[in-house]
């Protein structure tokens, strides 16, 4: 069966041999439904993909980049989402006209999606070899034996090592490479004519969002694909895309030919997105400042257990002989993959897993107190989590987050004194004091981890843990982050332990860099000297992948 027998959808002819128009999206409108009132997130949006084109559709959060996309597949929540304007014409036929049955042939076919986060968009109760496979069985109609070889096949396509034994494998055993290239690998299933990636790589470390990038680029060449990309990566966009619109407030306020709009960008808009990364370099405290927190030879190893009588037979050394010095006003900031063991690091040094070797803060060992002798310590040691949504409860306003630790580590304070403490601290971090009494879902995601940042330096702390504090933001937002980072720091003497992957952000903040791999320190010195001139293959890979997005070297983890 052909892609031409299971849709009713005319070609266009191509106008005067110019590249043929694949999708024609005319004054797009979407708007959501709350209550009786209805809001435009989408207002008029205009852009077009020709055959074989990659177009990148870029702005901040909110912009309408996703919405405008899932308009194209017909994905939206209906009928809270509505379109009351425009046209998606895809060779010639209304998508917004056509009627499901129709849609459904069209969806995972002719049109394919890969989301920005593969582990929630992947069935945790379905094996990798049924998700693949359940495209293939519904659009082409194959028997299993034909659905297993063609499964086995696009696995290996995408580059999935031994793919014959990961077949029964299921989501939770992949790691976040793996899984963005099963997604993928659906995607791609019934070679369909337009693919639109969603923030394909954002959560994904450099050298693998390199490798992930070079394998949509391997593949749209391959299948002759047109792509659109969303993103908000400026870097991606300028290797990956021919033409390029920006949104702002659900409205294209710029487009043109990649290159020329990143050299001239004639929006403000656009001019501010280009200048917006993290800039400037971290100022050293001084040289007689005390040190803060102190470790040599720390491992952190997790048995593995076998048998009836769980034996330990081996373990995984998840923190294997790291050593480091952070000094008061300083930020030390911790690189590598995922599963290097940077986050058990961190929490190793607050105490907050068990762990091997002295830690010394402020001159004391605390590695053998207990949780009753830490208690008085953990208002000045903090932590700030990766996703600033999911560290937040939902069910409590931003005065109670925010005051939750002063009620537990400060119960002399009464009730308007904690009020009064978090209004200084939204103060302090950017936000409206008067915002206290509002709800997590209610603030953009660069407000919600200004709440976050804002709950840890509320107890007035000397250390904190920013465990990846920047990955989930915007370009604009990160920088204004680290701003906001460096006057807490500057005013409060603060020493940071900065956990990253996005080595932009660790150059622009950091004084000194510990690189780790499988547990290890495999280079460390100062952010100068790591970025200048690194000396070690694997370092030299995460810069190559973080700042010229080649393909990675031997020296990076395969996937």
């Amino acid at each position: 069966m052909t892609k031409a027998d299971t849709t009713t959808l005319a070609k266009a002819p191509a106008p005067n041999g110019a590249r043929q128009t694949l999708i024609d999206v005319r004054g797009l409108k979407v708007a959501f439904r709350s209550g009786t009132t209805d809001s435009l997130a989408v207002k008029g949006a205009s852009f077009h993909i020709g055959q074989g084109e990659t177009v990148a559709l870029v702005g901040e959060s909110g912009s309408g980049k996703s919405v405008s996309a899932l308009s194209i597949m017909r994905l939206l929540p209906y009928p809270a989402a509505s379109h009351p304007g425009g046209e998606i014409l895809f060779e010639g036929r209304d998508l917004l006209k056509a009627d499901e049955r129709e849609m459904q042939k069209v969806r995972g076919n002719r049109i394919s999606i890969i989301f920005q986060e593969p582990m929630t968009s992947l069935n945790p109760l379905h094996s990798i070899e049924k998700q693949v496979g359940e495209v293939l069985r519904v659009h082409r109609g194959l028997d299993d034996g034909a659905v297993r070889t063609r499964v086995v096949e696009l696995l290996r396509k995408v580059g999935i090592r031994d793919p014959e034994s990961r077949l029964a494998d299921y989501p939770h055993q992949l790691s976040g490479g793996q899984r963005q290239r099963v997604m993928i690998a659906m995607a791609l299933a019934n070679e369909p004519d337009l693919l639109i990636a969603d923030e394909p790589t954002t959560a994904l470390d450099v050298t693998i969002q390199a490798q992930i990038l070079e394998l949509l680029a391997d593949l749209k060449s391959e299948f002759g694909l047109s792509m659109l990309l969303i993103t908000h990566d400026l870097g991606i966009v300028r290797r990956m895309s021919d033409r390029v619109y920006v949104m702002r407030h659900g409205e294209i306020v710029e487009e043109g030919a990649t290159e020329a709009v990143f050299v001239e960008p004639k929006h403000p808009y656009t001019k501010h997105l280009i200048e917006s990364e993290p800039k400037g370099r971290a100022s050293p405290a001084p040289e007689n400042s005390p040190v803060l927190v102190e470790t040599d030879n720390l491992k952190v190893w997790f048995p593995i257990k076998r048998g009836l009588l769980r034996k330990t037979v081996d373990h995984i050394k998840a923190v294997d002989g790291v050593s480091l010095k952070l000094r008061e006003g300083d930020t030390l900031g911790v690189v590598g993959e995922s599963g290097s063991g940077k986050t058990t690091l961190g929490l190793a040094l607050l105490r907050l897993i068990s762990s091997e070797g002295p830690i010394v803060y402020c001159g004391r060992r605390i590695d053998g107190l207990g949780s009753k002798e830490m208690r008085p310590l953990r208002k000045e040691m903090q932590i700030v989590f990766q996703d600033p949504y999911g560290s937040l409860s939902p069910r409590l306003s931003i005065s109670q987050i925010i005051e939750e630790g002063l009620q537990i580590l400060s119960p002399e304070l009464t009730f308007e004194q904690r009020r009064e403490r978090v209004r200084q601290s939204l103060k302090e971090v950017g936000l409206d004091p008067e915002s206290l009494d509002r709800y997590p879902h209610e603030f953009s995601g660069g407000q919600r981890q200004r709440i976050a940042i804002a709950r840890a330096t509320v107890l007035e702390p000397k250390f904190i843990m920013l465990d990846e504090p920047t990955s989930a933001l915007d370009q604009s937002v990160q920088a204004q982050i680290v701003d906001l980072l460096r006057e807490l720091q500057k005013k409060r003497g603060l020493g940071y332990l900065f956990i990253s992957h996005d080595l932009k952000v660790v150059r622009a903040l950091c004084n000194e860099v510990i690189v780790m791999r499988n547990g290890k320190v495999v280079e460390t010195g100062t952010a100068e000297e790591i970025f200048a001139a690194p000396k070690e293959d694997y370092t030299k890979a995460l810069l190559a992948a973080a700042f010229d997005l080649k393909v990675v070297n031997r020296g990076a983890t395969a996937v």
